[in-house]
């Protein structure tokens, strides 16, 4: 299974970020979000699971939970905005991948067995941060990710 693992779009949802979803068999989006219209887009290349983060604001957004637990394959991901937030032990609870945006930050780290990923921010350019996002891949064995540069 192949996940498109997407963050920080605050609106934007750019034309390499698609090109790269193609295909995948879920996309999930670690909030921030920034317009119901980016959500609309994605579902129109493969099924959606998002968390709303700290910009998003009004009716459309609570629509979206702050965490989400996403059953994919033998594998649990559990869903956030901002990794700080994480009130859990992942490994405890079950989960092998956390996802998270909030810092723009692209970033892969194994933890006592667990995956955490920041597939960075595929939105607007924050400061001199990478246009990034990143590509699960769940089978047999431990979950692997790789980032991508969206500018390359």
């Amino acid at each position: 299974m192949r996940i498109g693992v997407i963050s920080d779009t605050h609106g934007l949802l750019r034309p390499e970020a698609r090109a790269r979803l193609e295909g995948v068999d879920l996309i999930v989006h670690a909030g921030d979000i920034g317009a119901p219209e980016v959500i609309d887009a994605l579902e129109t290349i493969a099924p959606v699971r998002a968390v709303r983060g700290n910009v998003d604001r009004g009716a459309w957004a609570a629509a979206f939970p702050e965490t989400d637990l996403v059953e994919a394959g033998d594998h649990t991901l559990y869903l956030l905005h901002d990794l700080g937030a994480l009130d859990l032990e992942p490994r405890a609870a079950g989960i092998d991948v956390v996802v998270s945006g909030h810092s723009h930050r692209p970033q892969i780290e194994s933890v006592r067995d667990v995956l955490y990923l920041n597939p960075g921010s595929a939105g607007p350019r924050r400061f001199r941060l990478p246009i990034a996002m990143a590509t699960l891949h769940l089978g047999a064995g431990a979950p692997r990710a790789e980032l991508h540069d969206l500018e390359a």
